[in-house]
Formats: C-alpha cells, structure tokens, sequence
C-alpha cells in the first residue's frame, strides 16, 4: 500500500504518483465547478456573486487548515524514507492530536468572525446576506476539512496518492447529489451548495480514515505511541504552521484583490467567481505535481539521496511547461462556451470578461508552475519558512493589484493580480531551492547523519 520513492526513474515515479492525484484534484475542482454552476444557472448572478464574494476569506482559512495538514505529513514522510517506523507512528498520534485542536478553535473563532470580515471587505450589499449564509456554514465545517486532509495528508506521506482520490470521487459524487437535492427539491439556496460540501467532506475524510486503519498495518498506533509528545508536536507545528500561514499570508493579498473587485459591482464579482472556478480546474496539474514533490522531496531527503532531487525537480518541470501551453490554448479557443456554463447567452459582457481573465492566467501558467513545484519541493525537503516569505511576494503583489491595478485599469486590473503574484514568488522561490540544496549538501558532506538531514530550521 505504501511506495518508496528513493529508488526508480525519478520521472516514472513523478507520473505514477501524480496521475491519481490530478484525477483527485480534477474531481475535487469538478464539484466545485458544479456547485457554482449550479448555482449560477438556478440561483441567478446575485447568489453567484454572493458564493464568489467569499472566496478569498474561504481560501484565508481552508488554505490555512490545508496547509497545516500539508506540513504535518512532512515529518512523517521523513521517517518513513529513514525506515523509522515507530517514530513515524508517533509523529501520527502527535498529528492527530494537535488536528483535533487546531479544527476545534478554528471552528469557533471564524464561525464569530466572518460576518464582519465580509463587512469589512465591502461585500456588496445586495448579496452580503447570502454569502454569509454561505461561509458561515462552509466554517462549520472546518473539522471535516482537518479530518480529510490530515489523513489523506498520512497516506499519501507514505507513497499511496490513490487511496485518498478513491474517496474523493466519491465524495464528489455525493456533493452533485445532494447541490441539486438541496437546491432543487428543498429550495435551500446558496445554504444548500454550502451543506452539500461539507457533507460530502466529511463522508471522504470518514473513508479515508476507516480504510488506514483497515489497511495500513504499518499505522496501527500502540498504546505507548499515542501519549503526547512536546517534541514532536513542535517539530510537526514547525512544519505546519510555516505552510498554513503561507496559505493564508497569500490569501491576504486575495482579501485586498477582492475587496477592490467587489467595488466594481457584483457583475464583475460574478465574472472572477466563474473565470476562478475554470481556473482552479485548469490548474489542477500543478496542484498534483505540487504534492507529488513535497513527497519526493520528504522521502529523499529522509532517505540521505540528496542526488534524486535536482533530477525529479527537471522532469516536474518539463511536464509543467508542456501543460502550461495546452492551458492557454485552451483558454483562447473554449474560453466562451466555458463561460456560458456558469452564465446565459443574454449576459455577454460577463462572458467577455470569463474569458479574458481565463486567457490572461493562463498565459502566465508557467510562473505559476514554478511556485507550485519549487515551492512544495521546498517545503518537502525540511524549509518550511521559505513557504511564508513567498507568500509574502504574493501577498504583495496581489495588494499592488488591488490598490494600485483595479482603480487604475478596472477588471483588467483584477485579471493581473495572480499573474503577478505568480512572478513575484518565483523571483524568491528559485534562488531559495539552490540555497536549500547548498544547505542539506553542506550537512551531508561534513558527515551529517539522516537526522541532522531532517533538522528544522
């Protein structure tokens, strides 16, 4: 069930790990798409608008808790590249008490909070109502979002990308069903689209988790190993709170992008919510060659294989080049008919302006290939701090968009933001990875063990 990815042909093993991850990605993103189209097309542009209104305060906070869980499964991939179960099971049991806690006080603080977020973020106020009603109930289901990433987190720490996709798809299924039966038989509005994901995450985080414990004998946590351990919850929050804050320090720069989209009125609120949700499908690819070299990255590293590294990093970026061109034709010959998935015939302006965000991204796919790969590759190999000064470019950038651009030049001003942000992080981000690589080479020439290799920073 697990896959050692410190020997084989680094590219094979990119593409056996990555494949199932992209088809978890795409359906994931394939639920969202739903969602909002059905939204959209039975809901009408205000609830759409209200949905996409939320979306940098949600990416805020669920980017946080995935990050967190994104970092907790660092250590564990560490241990399972050194071959040191029993403390990798303790890193487990550490994990999912710190999991439990950080989803309890998540929950409570932003369910109090986010109704003034959105006020402070100028929501218009024709569809404020509606897109509290939404996160509102999207943050009460912080836990499932803990419960589902720190498990396929665990899984995927130790070489499986397929088994949490499995659950996925079903979940992603269950979502469809229950947006239309929610919106469509019992009239429940955009609070509707809002209970269908977090059932449906909470039913995939439940799979996941039975099937490890049915599965994974190598997981089975004695008694012993479940006691808290100081230690290693601080190396565990070490790498966990560095990515969490990196989410959210970028979801930072999304906030001010959004609140100066919002002043364009809630047509335009609507043409970012649709032109996002095509794109975040777009860019699935580099979501799953992200994850995929976090694990590469944190199982060489623990494995001492220091030479693997460079040669995965090569063929994940090649892959990403090839698809970054695929993307932005793509958007050029289909950016319409996608539009008008979301939208009818009648609003064209909304669908010009789809389109033209989608072609601008897109055309900058290959920056935002970089940050992706470079980035978790990074943070994979034990340098989870350089997660948030990236952040901090993006953030950046984003907050030059939404001060500078939007005033200036309008929506065109709002399609720039990520392009930008994109580019930025990258101008940190490459210099970062050959600092990172000297660092872990020094260590390992002046005779350092696998642990000295895994020490955080």
């Amino acid at each position: 069930m697990t896959k050692d990815m410190t020997k084989g042909a680094p590219l094979k093993l990119v593409l056996g790990f990555s494949l199932p991850l992209l088809f978890g990605f795409l359906f994931q993103q394939f639920y969202n798409l739903v969602d909002t189209v059905i939204v959209g097309r039975f809901l009408g542009v205000d609830n759409l608008a209200a949905v996409g209104a939320t979306g940098s305060v949600n990416f805020l906070v669920i980017g946080f808790c995935m990050g967190v869980c994104s970092g907790f499964s660092i250590p564990i991939s560490h241990k399972f590249g050194a071959g040191d179960y029993v403390g990798m099971r303790k890193f487990v049991a550490n994990c999912t008490w710190l999991a439990l806690a950080f989803s309890a006080v998540m929950t409570v603080c932003t369910t109090l909070l986010c109704k003034r977020i959105l006020v402070l973020m100028r929501t218009p106020e024709d569809i404020l109502e509606g897109a509290y009603t939404y996160i509102w109930i999207i943050f009460l289901g912080i836990p499932t979002v803990f419960l589902y990433n720190t498990v396929s987190g665990v899984i995927r720490a130790l070489g499986d990308s397929r088994t949490p996709v499995i659950f996925l798809i079903l979940s992603s299924f269950i979502n469809i069903g229950l947006d239309l039966f929610f919106i469509l038989e019992l009239d429940m509005g955009v609070a509707g689209a809002a209970w269908a994901t977090v059932i449906a995450q909470g039913v995939s985080g439940a799979g996941c988790l039975l099937y490890m414990i049915r599965k994974f004998e190598i997981l089975h946590i004695r008694r012993e190993e479940w006691k808290p351990d100081a230690h290693r919850m601080r190396v565990l929050c070490g790498m966990g709170l560095p990515m969490g804050l990196q989410y959210s320090i970028t979801a930072i720069g999304s906030v001010i992008l959004q609140s100066a989209t919002n002043t364009l009125g809630s047509a335009a609120v609507a043409a970012v919510t649709a032109a996002s949700r095509i794109g975040n499908f777009l860019a699935c690819p580099y979501d799953a060659l992200g994850s995929t070299m976090a694990t590469y990255g944190g199982q060489n590293v623990g494995a001492g294989r220091l030479e693997r590294i460079g040669i995965g990093l090569k063929s994940c970026v090649l892959l990403g080049a090839g698809y970054a061109v695929i993307a932005v034709l793509a958007a050029v010959l289909f950016g319409r008919p996608l539009a008008m998935l979301f939208l009818d015939g009648s609003q064209g302006a909304i669908i010009g302006q789809v389109k033209l965000f989608l072609v601008i991204n897109t055309a900058f796919y290959f920056p935002l290939a970089l940050v992706n790969i470079v980035r978790f590759l990074i943070q994979g190999m034990g340098f989870p701090t350089f997660a948030i000064l990236a952040g901090v470019f993006e953030m950046i950038a984003r907050a030059i968009a939404g001060f500078v651009l939007v005033p200036a030049f309008g929506f065109v001003g709002a399609c720039l933001g990520s392009p930008i942000a994109w580019v930025l992080a990258d101008a940190f981000l490459i210099p970062a990875y050959f600092h990172v690589r000297g660092v872990l080479e020094k260590r390992l020439s002046q005779g350092g063990s696998k642990e000295a290799l895994t020490r955080p920073e």
